[in-house]
């Protein structure tokens, strides 16, 4: 016997996808995690995780290769919050420390704009501290001291506007990029597949930790051997050289000019000082912030 229309069991309503945006440079991309078409990356493993069902997160990685603090607010913010996501990923300011006209004033303005914006359409969100490219590189000293300096003026931003706009942060500064080798790609720059997985199992456990629910965490394992001598090398042969170039119509003139205050400071027994100063210009960055 049919049931009559009006007394048939009302459909239960399905939930709707968790809106997960990722905005960012090429660590968010995925730049290091390849896959057929492209980058994969820690976002989208973490997307992964986020819930138990497959359908059950809607995914949208903004983040471009290159991305300075400005791109995230004039290009990927308006496009986040048309999203309206429940959970945004911000993690920017590598990129701003390699550029000549470097202002940490400009780095925390931008970050400041982007995680209140996203924060105040109700977006719970994740940001990270970043480790020192100078490091990963391995470049000599005068080059690699005045760029770990403006990373940790970065950081010190970046943990404050965690704080402030109640981020899910990750220490990621600390994890063992340098000592671990399988944990970086080829470029010495990038999280390998293996430094990805880190990653996204890093914020699923702090996610955890905050009380929300989530599905399994994605896999802690590495995902394959990671890039011996000889693919640096033949990295370096083929695409390293042009890599560089292109980068050195900015960030080698500027690295120069820092080496050379550098030398001039040791020479001086000013480095210290100049330790404080870029200190000082953090701290006076977030004391400017509306």
């Amino acid at each position: 016997m049919a049931v009559p229309h009006d007394r048939r069991p009302a459909a239960v309503p399905r939930t709707a996808p968790l809106r997960f945006a990722a905005l960012g440079d090429s660590l968010t991309e995925g730049v290091g995690d390849p896959v057929p078409g492209g980058w994969r990356g820690w976002a989208a493993l973490l997307a992964g995780s986020l819930a138990e069902a497959p359908d059950g997160v809607e995914f949208h990685n903004l983040a471009r290769s290159g991305a300075l603090s400005h791109d995230l607010t004039g290009a990927q913010l308006p496009a986040a919050l048309a999203l309206r996501p429940q959970l945004a990923a911000v993690l920017v300011g590598g990129n701003d420390t390699l550029r000549t006209g470097f202002d940490i004033r400009h780095t925390a303005r931008e970050l400041d704009t982007a995680l209140g914006a996203l924060a105040g359409e109700g977006s719970r969100l994740l940001t990270a501290c970043l480790p020192d490219p100078g490091a990963l590189l391995r470049l000599p000293g005068p080059l690699a001291r005045p760029l770990a300096r403006r990373m940790r003026a970065v950081n010190t931003v970046v943990h404050a506007l965690s704080a402030r706009h109640r981020a899910v942060h990750l220490h990621l500064a600390e994890l063992p990029w340098t000592a671990e080798r399988d944990l970086l790609s080829v470029d010495r720059l990038h999280p390998s597949a293996a430094g990805h997985q880190l990653i996204a199992h890093g914020f699923h456990a702090r996610l955890a930790e905050a009380g929300h629910r989530l599905g399994p965490p994605p896999a802690a394992a590495p995902a394959g051997a990671g890039p011996g001598r000889a693919a640096d090398f033949w990295w370096m042969a083929t695409r390293g050289t042009s890599w560089v170039a292109e980068r050195s119509t900015d960030l080698l003139p500027g690295l120069v000019g820092l080496a050379v205050t550098e030398a001039r400071g040791r020479l001086r027994g000013a480095t210290a000082r100049l330790d404080e100063q870029m200190a000082g210009a953090a701290s006076a960055a977030l004391a400017g912030l509306p």
